[in-house]
């Protein structure tokens, strides 16, 4: 597995591109997780002490304002002092922080453009989240737009550039699953077998973020796709 990249560092805040199969940090709830498994929190605070005091959870998530899943590569925003952590968690809630991934997902979308507007809960005695009915229904909107049509090795894909416009666990895989566009490499949305052994990870990368810093200055911040997802893209015919 590759480091994390530091993409920029402003004196209260960091932008960080995650690779995919680091996990953010380790669940509370979880003891399964190995103590030695290295998280992107254990990195952060090696190399960025001042961490250890920033957050809600100062103990088992310093730093963390929002995350990503492990399998997800791409931008994580990381607050370097309390105040800014109060600023991001509030621009978070409010949706003014706006982010956008790219996906690569089975079949051929049939909309160039797109919103998902469906509730997300989840699905009772797992942990997949479901738009079916479930407890703990939350509103879920995501708006997608095709980037390109691809085939490769026999199969219909289409790469999707998709924007979150609410922040719930697993919406943007549980959203374009329901639209029965499942993403390439997903195990628990995606499709049961795999035809691309050579993919061992989901495909979703966020690609961007964009927010206001202290009401005046605007930021956008681009995370390069990792050389996994580039060589793939290579084999569209």
């Amino acid at each position: 597995m590759t480091s994390p990249e530091l993409i920029y560092k402003h004196k209260d805040f960091l932008i960080i591109n995650k690779p995919a199969g680091l996990l953010v940090h380790r669940a509370v709830f979880n003891k399964v997780v190995e103590k030695e498994e290295k998280t992107l929190v254990d990195w952060l605070v090696k190399n960025y002490p001042e961490l250890k005091k920033i957050g809600e959870d100062t103990v088992n998530r310093p730093g963390i304002v929002h995350r990503l899943d492990r399998e997800t590569s791409g931008i994580i925003l990381v607050p370097r002092t309390q105040e800014a952590f109060e600023y991001f968690k509030k621009l978070f809630q409010k949706h003014l922080i706006n982010k956008t991934y790219l996906a690569l997902v089975f079949g051929k979308a049939e909309n160039k453009k797109g919103i998902i507007n469906k509730p997300i809960g989840l699905k009772s005695g797992t942990t997949r989240h479901t738009v079916r009915p479930s407890k703990m229904m939350k509103e879920a909107i995501t708006e997608y737009e095709v980037v390109k049509y691809l085939h490769i090795k026999g199969e219909d894909l289409t790469l999707i550039k998709a924007s979150p416009k609410t922040g719930r666990t697993h919406q943007i895989r549980v959203h374009l699953a329901s639209i029965r566009l499942p993403i390439v490499g997903d195990k628990m949305y995606g499709r049961k077998r795999n035809p691309f052994p050579e993919i061992k990870r989901q495909f979703l990368h966020a690609q961007t973020i964009e927010f206001k810093w202290k009401k005046s200055t605007c930021f956008k911040f681009e995370a390069d796709l990792p050389k996994e997802i580039t060589a793939f893209l290579k084999l569209a015919q």
